[in-house]
């Protein structure tokens, strides 16, 4: 933040208009990317959590947030009710700070049960893959009913390859000639893939991405469990449901979550991934073309993620990072990605 938090916070729930009063003030903020998040109590002894960002756009930001607002709405009444921390509203609309610098949401304090362990068993993947599956089948039927957002991942495409055809391009993402060119290069493909399988046609839903323990809680003990809450949406989008299946790769690994971040796509392939895509398939049948397209899901991620909005999305230290070892590693890992395993799931 550019001014003191706890200044800006006062002033974002003046704006709001409550008449209650914050009474303290504490962040809770991953710390990892530039987005800021508060915990806000109160002197009724309630609170509300405030995002503070500065990175990307306003108007995507509050765009976002009235889609992940009317998702809400949609899920009400379904078993899914309660699931998503909902956006506060004011006058009928989704409330938000902004003072063309940065810009904030605040969003009501949402129930946490327990955590999924670190690393899943069997049945805890195959539960998971289900209760996933589950949710996209819901978001699918309430899909039509929420306006398309302003950003795709066919233009954030466009954008990067405009980016790295510039002759600034090393400059802006810290990186030498040779690199450019492998990103330039893996830009196009992802592009031209695109195109190939007619994603403009695919079905779009509402898509949350970052699935890591962190991020969500369950009820139900052991393997029996439920989605119960789930909260951050720093890369929300409306898109095919694939974009989720990478960071459900992560969850599904012999590594499971870490805390020490690398993004290599080796978990797509390992046999307690196949374990979950038999089991969602169960649910909510995959397609071979489905298949096909996780291996640019994961590059969309590296190639959007980590360089086009690496700089204002991860910390410094985490972006120059990941950085390198997406040219260096990630992406050439990917061309020798092999995923006959997976299609012999769903063939």
């Amino acid at each position: 933040m550019t001014d003191q938090p706890d200044a800006v916070l006062q002033q974002v729930w003046a704006d709001y208009g409550d008449s209650r009063k914050v009474v303290g003030i504490t962040e809770v903020s991953a710390m990892v990317s530039t987005n800021r998040v508060y915990r806000l109590d109160l002197d009724d002894g309630n609170h509300v959590y405030a995002k503070v960002s500065s990175y990307g756009s306003y108007f995507l930001f509050a765009e976002d947030h009235d889609r992940i607002h009317r998702l809400v709405e949609e899920l009400r009444g379904t078993r899914f009710d309660g699931l998503l921390a909902d956006v506060l509203t004011r006058d009928g609309r989704i409330y938000t700070w902004y003072d063309q610098r940065q810009w904030a949401v605040l969003y009501r304090g949402l129930e946490r049960r327990r955590s999924l362990p670190r690393i899943l068993d069997d049945a805890e993947i195959e539960r998971l893959a289900r209760e996933i599956a589950e949710f996209h089948l819901a978001c699918t039927e309430l899909a039509p009913r929420l306006p398309l957002t302003s950003k795709s991942i066919k233009s954030d495409a466009i954008h990067l390859l405009d980016l790295l055809e510039s002759p600034f391009a090393p400059r802006n993402f810290d990186l030498p000639a040779e690199h450019i060119g492998v990103l330039r290069r893996h830009t196009h493909a992802f592009l031209t893939r695109l195109d190939e399988m007619h994603y403009d046609y695919w079905t779009k839903i509402p898509v949350l991405i970052d699935w890591n323990l962190g991020n969500f809680s369950v009820t139900g003990e052991g393997a029996n469990f439920r989605l119960f809450s789930r909260w951050d949406y720093d890369w929300f989008r409306i898109e095919p449901r694939l974009l989720d299946f990478y960071f459900l790769s992560r969850v599904s690994s012999r590594t499971g979550d870490r805390t020490q971040f690398t993004y290599g796509s080796h978990t797509m392939t390992e046999p307690r991934f196949q374990r979950f895509i038999r089991a969602y398939h169960q649910v909510m049948p995959l397609s071979v073309d489905d298949i096909r397209f996780l291996p640019e899901v994961y590059r969309f991620f590296i190639l959007n993620y980590v360089i086009r909005e690496g700089a204002r999305f991860f910390r410094p230290d985490y972006c120059s990072t990941f950085r390198r070892q997406a040219v260096t590693h990630h992406l050439p890992a990917l061309e020798r990605l092999d995923i006959t395993p997976l299609l012999k799931i769903v063939d």
